[in-house]
């Protein structure tokens, strides 16, 4: 199977078909899915968290997502901490790039990170690794991951947990396309914002 027919089969039917037939787990699987995300950034965490409200309702499958990505990033962000030294971790920290990023990441702190860890598409497997291979204390970094995954988890659980209105009603249809679109959109500018300031 391709990584494209990979994706393919990455659908919210899939998801939710999957979660019932493995709900003798119980939530497991649920928050297996979105750990998963943090290592692998080509699964869909949008899908996952959108499959876990419409499966476990609103509040719990929130909770079983949160849970489940911010363990996953915190365990990217330990595990690079832990073998930075490494020799791939050790060209990457050498690059211009990933140190500027490093940089930013340590002048800035927990208010940048924590703003572009709410918006659902922030890049956040290369937030973790970054943050891993910078200075940035590990309880400002998890009190950013908490936080922002928090608000971006509720975000998505709010628009997932009832998939079927979005069939039956058009206009929330239209909403929900307007609020995605509004939040990569915010996202790329607070991204943006924020890589014009490091420059200066």
């Amino acid at each position: 199977m391709s990584l494209e027919e990979l994706k393919q089969w990455f659908t919210i039917k899939h998801i939710l078909d999957m979660l019932a037939e493995y709900r003798s787990f119980g939530v497991i699987p649920g928050i297996v899915l979105p750990m998963a995300e943090a290592f692998l950034p080509f699964l869909p965490l949008f899908v996952f968290i959108m499959a876990n409200a419409a499966a476990f309702g609103l509040w719990k499958g929130f909770l079983i997502s949160w849970i489940g990505t911010s363990v996953g990033s915190l365990l990217v962000f330990l595990l690079v901490r832990k073998i930075g030294r490494q020799r791939f971790f050790s060209f990457l920290h050498r690059h211009p790039t990933i140190r500027r990023m490093m940089h930013w990441v340590e002048r800035r702190g927990f208010g940048p990170l924590f703003l572009l860890l709410c918006f659902p598409f922030t890049p956040s497997a290369a937030v973790n690794v970054v943050a891993g291979l910078s200075g940035i204390a590990m309880q400002q970094y998890m009190l950013a991951v908490l936080f922002g995954k928090m608000v971006m988890v509720f975000m998505i659980s709010f628009i997932g947990y009832d998939v079927v209105a979005l069939v039956r009603q058009p206009l929330r249809t239209v909403f929900v396309a307007v609020a995605i679109f509004l939040l990569w959109y915010i996202g790329k500018k607070v991204e943006q914002r924020f890589a014009l300031h490091d420059g200066k």
